[in-house]
């Protein structure tokens, strides 16, 4: 039972309101909200995830490069769209990196150079990034609000980077049953929204 343990966020889907990061209607004001924010939606933990476990995959200085790429991108992004209504295909961007991620997890033993992976993951960034910006209240605490979506990104690339490690230890079959997994989440999302 125990090599399942990675396929239950598949369980999440039981709950259809968890599964959007966006579709809570109010966030409480700060950094708590913006704590929060990654972790209220499968969208955002499961790109997040699924680029520490996809670093932890290609190892060197992807472990590192790849995360603080990300989180410099998505704070970026972020600052760019508080204020806005969000990007007007940014929904289906993050729903479209959950997919991409899964299928880059699913064949990480066919890895990317790190150079080409972090740039793949910039654009996905931009998208995270603009939408919490775009989510957060505007009497929010900006700073406040982004330190906290910023350390729920490090927390959960760090989760992913963890489960790699765990799972590069495992059979192969495994990572390619949990990338297959993490994109059918994602292509549900999609089609969902």
């Amino acid at each position: 039972m125990r090599p399942f343990r990675p396929l239950l966020p598949l369980a999440a889907l039981l709950a259809p309101s968890l599964a959007f990061a966006h579709s809570q209607g109010s966030h409480a004001i700060g950094f708590g909200a913006g704590l929060w924010h990654p972790f209220s939606g499968l969208d955002h933990l499961l790109a997040m995830v699924a680029i520490g476990i996809w670093a932890a995959w290609l190892g060197g200085s992807a472990r590192w490069r790849l995360p603080a790429t990300f989180v410099a991108a998505m704070a970026v992004a972020a600052a760019w769209g508080v204020g806005t209504a969000g990007l007007a295909a940014g929904e289906a961007v993050i729903a479209c990196s959950v997919v991409a991620l899964g299928i880059l997890v699913a064949d990480a033993w066919n890895a990317l150079p790190a150079r080409v992976a972090t740039a793949v993951v910039v654009p996905f960034a931009i998208a995270h990034g603009h939408a919490h910006g775009a989510e957060m209240p505007l009497d929010a605490n900006g700073l406040a609000y982004g330190a906290g979506f910023v350390l729920a990104a490090l927390l959960l690339h760090a989760a992913g980077l963890g489960l790699g490690a765990w799972m590069a230890r495992r059979p192969a079959m495994l990572a390619r049953a949990v990338g297959i997994a993490i994109a059918l989440v994602g292509a549900t999302i999609l089609v969902t929204r």
